[in-house]
């Protein structure tokens, strides 16, 4: 019997021994990895403290501050080394350890954490994105952006990025849902002006390639989001190419009214008095004509027809 007491206390100091040499390597490792913290080594802080609280947890109640120490410190770490790849434009490595930060900050109870981590993922595309827009590539700029609205749906600056980047890659009617989501997210003069200038945009080239009518329709659908002279003046060189004379003569005096003193303005005025007088409106006529009488370019013509038209 004596001998068996002896045999088991043997074993119980070996035990107490080997916890407390267990407890020794958890501090340790704890330690290195604080001082690896402070040489901005943080990388290899957080393996030092992974390492730790996995020794640590395996030595039960001795170790449950150093437990509770890895616990608070390492999303923290991870958290700043996404940071630092973020500053470092490694934008693919970043949010894999943004993700990872909000994954085990959730585990560990570290709300601060999460949160922050979340709120840089959406960051982090962005700026993937604007990387794509300086490079040209509009297509996979509307990629990074449109990740960064499915993090965060809120962001209205995100939304109106996402809708040049698609209106730049020719997606127009993709751009215009992104700006009226960005609309709801307090862009709204902003995404108004950016509507107006992608259907601009449109009417000018169809205008080009001669597309008449949707040059016409395009430039309408400008005016409506944002009352501009451009959209009426192609409107009306449009309308002026279908035959459409009227409507031409219309698009051509909002024209002069939103922009009186365009440097083309008596061009337009010259071309409003000639559809005048050919739908045989000579009032109208006379007054536009009038406006002209001494423009070096047409002032000797628009003398001519008012003495044909008897203007007053």
């Amino acid at each position: 019997m004596k001998k068996i007491i002896l045999i088991a206390l043997s074993l119980a100091i070996s035990a107490v021994a080997a916890s407390a040499q267990d407890m020794a390597a958890a501090t340790e490792t704890y330690n290195n990895g604080a001082t690896a913290l402070n040489m901005s080594d943080n990388t290899g802080a957080l393996q030092y403290f992974r390492d730790a609280l996995t020794m640590a947890e395996a030595c039960g109640e001795e170790g449950a501050e150093i437990v509770a120490n890895c616990k608070d410190i390492i999303p923290r770490v991870m958290l700043s080394i996404a940071k630092d790849d973020l500053k470092a434009g490694k934008l693919d490595t970043a949010v894999a350890m943004l993700k990872d930060a909000v994954k085990v900050a959730g585990e560990y109870g570290n709300s601060e954490v999460a949160a922050d981590a979340s709120e840089l993922i959406p960051q982090a595309y962005v700026q993937e994105g604007n990387n794509y827009i300086k490079a040209k590539d509009f297509a996979n700029a509307a990629a990074s952006y449109q990740k960064a609205v499915a993090v965060d749906s809120s962001n209205g600056m995100t939304w109106l990025r996402l809708g040049q980047a698609l209106a730049s890659s020719g997606s127009v009617e993709e751009a215009v849902n992104a700006y009226t989501v960005a609309m709801r997210h307090g862009q709204q003069a902003n995404a108004v002006k950016q509507i107006s200038n992608t259907y601009i945009r449109q009417a000018a080239s169809a205008l080009k390639v001669k597309d008449y009518q949707a040059a016409v329709d395009y430039a309408l659908k400008s005016n409506e989001y944002l009352e501009n002279a451009t959209a009426m003046q192609v409107a009306g060189q449009a309308s002026l190419q279908l035959g459409n004379n009227q409507q031409a003569i219309e698009y051509f005096e909002k024209y002069v009214a939103i922009s009186p003193n365009a440097k083309n303005v008596n061009d337009i005025y010259y071309s409003i008095a000639v559809l005048s007088q050919q739908a045989g409106d000579n009032s109208k006529a006379c007054g536009y004509y009038q406006k002209i009488t001494n423009d070096p370019k047409y002032g000797q013509t628009a003398k001519q027809q008012m003495t044909a038209l008897k203007c007053n």
